[in-house]
């Protein structure tokens, strides 16, 4: 699959992310979301979900993030050259209802300043501590 680009559709209501153009869905799990960064969302999902199924046959993930009131809703599945297996849907849906992932999904896709304020506190510390242990190396 390398080499080959994603496609990213936006519209006023959010985003689909496809391999192929147009978007089709043969099969589709939705959930509902709290606020998150929409694209950092789809990819991290669509990863996910690539993993649980790739094992079947001519499908192609796609993930659709729309604005549902205070939330997101979103959309996982796919198309499927050829016969779509009866168990395809409920793969899906373990995948976007697995806790774990949902928690590390919504870290990665945090909203707004707050990742990077995140991102530079931890560079900070980082050079802190390097620091410190420099000094009791040395002695100074």
């Amino acid at each position: 699959m390398t080499g080959k680009s994603w496609h990213i559709t936006r519209d006023e209501d959010g985003l689909v992310l496809s391999r192929q153009v147009p978007p089709r869905f043969d099969v589709a799990v939705s959930v509902e979301f709290p606020p998150a960064e929409p694209l950092r969302l789809a990819q991290q999902i669509r990863q996910d979900m690539w993993r649980a199924v790739q094992a079947v046959r001519g499908f192609s993930p796609m993930v659709k993030v729309e604005a549902c009131g205070e939330g997101l809703l979103v959309t996982a599945g796919g198309r499927v050259a050829g016969r779509v297996p009866g168990n395809l849907a409920s793969e899906i849906k373990a995948v976007l209802e697995d806790e774990a992932k949902r928690s590390r999904w919504l870290r990665h896709a945090k909203r707004g300043g707050n990742r990077l304020k995140n991102a530079q506190s931890d560079v900070k510390l980082h050079k802190s501590t390097t620091g410190f242990d420099k000094e009791v190396e040395t002695g100074q």
